[in-house]
């Protein structure tokens, strides 16, 4: 999983991130086509992501990403699966984290190129 801005997380943070623009705009995770087949996701399922971080509840969404690569955009769902190690850089690593992504309805797959 990769993680960043995006047009609508930003417009959402100017606005508040206590308003429902941002908050839906951080609360997906982003799979390509062919994961989300494997899977048996469908756009809008909820999904729990995992990592050796910790985890969290979003729903998934169809976009062109790579498969085996998931987006996802910064915000307080996606932090609870980042560490908090910055390498003294100031920003934890938030880039090529493995993570293991499960139905709510219950079968598992992990995201990794």
């Amino acid at each position: 999983m990769i993680t960043g801005r995006s047009t609508k997380q930003g417009t959402g943070i100017s606005t508040g991130k206590l308003k429902s623009e941002y908050r839906e705009a951080t609360g997906f995770i982003e799979l390509s086509r062919f994961d989300m087949e494997r899977s048996g996701l469908r756009e809008g399922d909820s999904v729990r992501l995992s990592s050796e971080f910790g985890s969290t509840e979003v729903r998934c969404r169809q976009a062109e990403v790579p498969r085996g690569l998931a987006f996802m955009a910064f915000g307080p769902a996606c932090n609870r699966l980042i560490g908090d190690e910055t390498s003294a850089s100031g920003m934890p690593d938030s880039k090529n984290l493995k993570i293991e992504i499960e139905s709510v309805e219950g079968s598992a797959f992990t995201v990794q190129r």
